[in-house]
């Protein structure tokens, strides 16, 4: 049986700066190459609902401009993501939207609060400046 001497070798000349660096490269390196545990619970589909999560049925009612009195559309907040004909975002309740629809734009602005909400909006809407406000209920929740 023959035992090498090159192994041995190898610790003898241990310089605890070196082992450091060592170390740190392949904390980055596995920092990299694996992910991380937010995205694969979310990949995995274990992550935990948001406190907003859900379908909003959002009822707009224009109170200033020429446009349609009243309206009614169904949003999605997932985490805190808000999907429409544009997007926004939930932020411990505050919301901020945008809904493109053509040449239509608008962007608005409330809190939601429980399974409730309320804000303002404006925007043009097929060429006529609007404003008015926005009131939200959940209809259902993930």
């Amino acid at each position: 049986m023959t035992i090498s001497a090159r192994p041995i070798a190898f610790f003898a000349d241990f310089r605890p700066m070196r082992a450091f660096r060592w170390l740190f490269a392949a904390a980055v390196v596995a920092a990299v190459a694996a992910p991380g545990t937010a995205d694969a619970a979310r990949r995995a589909g274990i992550v935990r609902a948001g406190p907003y999560d859900g379908v909003w049925n959002v009822a707009f009612a224009t109170t200033a401009g020429n446009c349609s009195s009243t309206n009614s559309v169904p949003f999605t907040v997932s985490g805190r993501r808000v999907s429409s004909a544009g997007g926004g975002k939930v932020t411990g309740g505050i919301v901020a939207v945008t809904i493109s629809v053509g040449a239509s734009r608008a962007s608005g602005r409330g809190r939601l609060v429980g399974n409730s909400g309320a804000g303002r909006w404006s925007g043009i809407i097929t060429g006529d400046r609007c404003s008015g406000i926005w009131q939200a209920t959940r209809t259902s929740g993930f």
